[in-house]
């Protein structure tokens, strides 16, 4: 049974839908990502899977339980980094950790976690004193904290500077490896490509695709591009010959193609034919920012 399961949720705000229509399924052990762009629904959804929001309609379960009539059962196996969170001004980091760790049975050791997280020499430091990302690390800590089952995290490294982000990652795979499903809201692609097993993008509050990241990018309509500079003369005709072949550009010597896996092949049986070597060779496929781009356009 999956530990997530959405079908069919609506929420509106002032008659206006926010989420019209969402579902989706979360399976134990995976990292399962929402990502959308900004007002696409996708932290209402997350609120109404955390129990923090009412549906309008729909079905939520997390772990068999509803999050709304069921919220202190959900809440032992739920754990939630929400997108905006404050803290008492005058807490500080080590007793923020202390007293979310008193609120469950079984919590995990706050003091790895916050060396983990670059929170070691700011235990003493008052919540008011923290830098945006120092904030954002305590709220991903309490988030974890409560050792939980599976863990919401929305807009996970927001703040963060680019090592700090990556750490943060790693943290999360490492988490996942011990049993921990995550459900990770983010508009950071590189981030959804490196971590989630399926992404569901959601655009004006429904689910324009859901698969995994290597799907996604299959379904893009984003070309494979192959640029370089060749060593001697080629002809146009054989290069507008070369199989799925969607454009040539000459700039200043260089030849720049749009194709797919096939072009490049046939570029390079080409090249040897001729005996031309192809200097600062480069080839760009397809991402999951060019995926995006299309999924989010169709439905705009």
């Amino acid at each position: 049974m999956p530990v997530i399961e959405v079908t069919d949720l609506r929420k509106s705000y002032g008659g206006r839908p926010a989420v019209d229509g969402v579902s989706f399924a979360v399976e134990e052990g995976e990292i399962f990502g929402i990502l959308g762009p900004n007002g696409a629904g996708k932290t209402t959804t997350v609120e109404c899977v955390e129990g923090l929001r009412v549906p309008d309609a729909g079905r939520v379960r997390v772990t068999g339980l509803d999050p709304v009539a069921d919220h202190e059962e959900v809440a032992r196996v739920l754990g939630a980094q929400l997108q905006q969170s404050e803290l008492q001004p005058k807490l500080t980091v080590r007793e923020a950790l202390e007293l979310y760790a008193s609120f469950y049975r079984h919590p995990a050791d706050w003091r790895p976690l916050a060396e983990r997280l670059g929170l070691g020499p700011k235990l003493d430091t008052r919540f008011a004193k923290l830098s945006g990302g120092q904030k954002q690390r305590l709220s991903i800590a309490l988030a974890l904290v409560g050792a939980p089952r599976i863990v919401v995290l929305d807009e996970l490294t927001t703040g963060l500077d680019p090592r700090a982000r990556r750490d943060t990652w790693e943290l999360i795979e490492d988490i996942r490896a011990g049993g921990v499903t995550v459900l990770l809201v983010t508009h950071f692609m590189e981030e959804a490509q490196r971590l989630c097993d399926r992404i569901a993008v959601v655009d004006r509050g429904r689910v324009a695709a859901l698969d995994t990241p290597a799907g996604l990018i299959r379904r893009s309509a984003g070309a494979t591009v192959i640029s370089f500079t060749p060593s001697a003369p080629l002809d146009d005709g054989d290069l507008s010959a070369l199989p799925h072949l969607a454009s040539v550009d000459h700039r200043d010597g260089r030849i720049t193609l749009s194709g797919t896996d096939e072009t490049v092949n046939a570029l390079l049986t080409l090249l040897a034919r001729h005996r031309v070597t192809a200097h600062q060779l480069r080839v760009t496929d397809a991402t999951l920012d060019d995926a995006f781009l299309d999924l989010t356009e169709t439905t705009a």
